[in-house]
């Protein structure tokens, strides 16, 4: 079992580090819903990425699979095969993630499509003066 090379890991770091910092310059100052949202979705991204290569890992040197390679299995072979094998419970968690993070970006753009419908606009500027002059005097 061996970890990913430190330059690979140094690459990932940074581009994800660069994509984070991006999405949350995007959140913070940019005035159309929808771009927050997309904003939203490329850090909700890239820490996904960023649990990938954490839980990454290469067992010699190619990845290969956790099979164990004997029909059936020797007592010798079972060793090698946490060796081989990544936990599953990261896996899941991220699967679950993306889920859950589709769902999230969908209700959003769906709220940002019904503030377009009742105020012409996504823009979170116009949005409080637009309500000002709806409001009844």
């Amino acid at each position: 079992m061996s970890e990913l090379p430190v330059a690979i890991v140094t690459v990932v770091a940074t581009v994800v580090t660069v994509n984070v910092a991006i999405a949350i310059y995007g959140i913070f100052s940019r005035p159309s819903l929808i771009k927050k949202v997309i904003a939203l979705v490329l850090f909700t991204d890239s820490v996904n990425i960023l649990a990938v290569i954490v839980g990454f890992r290469i067992a010699g040197p190619f990845p290969s699979p956790p099979i164990l390679p004997g029909q059936p299995a020797k007592p010798e072979d079972i060793g090698v095969f946490p060796a081989r094998s990544v936990d599953p419970i990261p896996q899941a968690l991220l699967v679950t993630a993306i889920v859950i993070g589709l769902a999230v970006s969908v209700f959003l753009l769906g709220l940002a499509v019904l503030y377009y419908k009742h105020f012409g606009t996504t823009d979170t500027r116009v949005i409080p003066e637009v309500e000002e002059a709806e409001a009844p005097k």
